[in-house]
């Protein structure tokens, strides 16, 4: 049973600071859809590209890696309404039917609105995106003019079909009430986004910034085994600049292949494009010096962090190689 996945896709430049707000990840989730008989709609809201399983049925069908409806008999047409992970404003989608290219939608809308609370009924919804044409096994980028912030999008398919993976990307705007509260700067479901990496042969350095501890070692940052002089090392923006008051660095289900050391480096800086903050890193004062690491554990710095002023970004420096599940910079907005 062969099991193919689909191309690497390199996002535009333009979106990749942008943060997914339908990634699963974070919390984003269905609520509600017209059907979902031949596939389960939450299956496009997840961070792995889809895959396609030659010869793999269950009950209704062959199984598909995305949403499926069934096949129309009457007029109208196929939603599925998402609650975003966080709400923001919405400047890309991107309607990936990767694999469907019998069954995909001829056409695709989308709605959105803000209904914080979850009060849906009194919502004013808003079309983000008119009634466009879609291909078979392809992404689909669609740029959004729209100042707005939204918490909620309805993804409406023509007549019927599948979609592999729906993503909505754009700025996070956190609603804080309390300025006083401590939260993680750097996480995904706040704005954080990783800017540039040595290494990820293993892992991806996206995971450390998830939400939760990692369910195990693939779930996490890891590097090839380094065969050369230097380290590793990753680059961070955070959701928003502040001050750190506490660093944690989580080595969990790394035990014969955790860092021996991780050190971490950070500046405060406006304007600056992604590959101009790689070689500016180098230079960068250091944030945390170097710190001894051990296997399967949560290590917490508040004494250790030196003397520093609000910062935008940080740099990871991970020696010389290995594996880290998760990173966390608190502080207050």
């Amino acid at each position: 049973m062969a099991t193919l996945h689909a191309p690497v896709f390199e996002l535009p430049h333009a979106l990749q600071p942008l943060t997914n707000l339908a990634d699963a990840a974070i919390g984003a989730k269905v609520i509600e859809c017209s059907d979902e008989f031949f596939a389960e709609a939450k299956r496009m809201l997840q961070s792995e590209a889809p895959i396609f399983v030659e010869d793999k049925f269950d009950d209704h069908g062959k199984w598909m890696d995305g949403w499926e409806t069934r096949r129309k008999r009457h007029a109208g047409y196929d939603w599925a309404m998402i609650e975003l992970g966080v709400a923001g404003q919405i400047k890309a989608l991107d309607i990936d039917t990767s694999f469907f290219t019998g069954n995909y939608p001829a056409s695709a809308m989308v709605e959105a609105c803000y209904a914080p609370d979850g009060n849906l009924q009194d919502a004013t919804w808003c079309s983000i995106l008119s009634n466009t044409g879609l291909g078979p096994g392809q992404h689909h980028i669609f740029h959004i003019q729209d100042d707005s912030t939204y918490s909620h999008v309805r993804l409406n398919i023509f007549p019927d079909g599948g979609v592999a993976r729906f993503r909505v990307y754009g700025d996070v705007k956190l609603q804080i009430a309390n300025h006083n509260q401590v939260i993680d700067l750097v996480a995904l479901q706040n704005g954080g986004r990783v800017v540039a990496y040595s290494d990820a042969h293993f892992g991806h350095p996206r995971n450390l910034i998830k939400p939760n501890r990692g369910i195990n070692m693939g779930d996490g940052w890891e590097t090839k085994r380094r065969r050369a002089p230097g380290f590793d090392w990753c680059i961070l923006a955070l959701g928003h600049a502040a001050h750190i008051e506490k660093i944690e660095i989580d080595t969990a289900h790394f035990k014969g292949n955790y860092p021996a050391q991780v050190s971490v480096q950070a500046i405060y800086i406006e304007d600056a494009t992604d590959a101009q903050l790689i070689p500016q890193s180098m230079f960068w004062p250091f944030l945390l010096n170097a710190q001894v690491m051990q296997m399967d554990h949560v290590h917490d710095y508040v004494n250790e962090i030196l003397a520093h002023e609000k910062i935008s970004h940080v740099r990871v420096n991970m020696i010389p190689d290995g594996g880290i599940s998760r990173i966390r910079f608190f502080g207050k907005v």
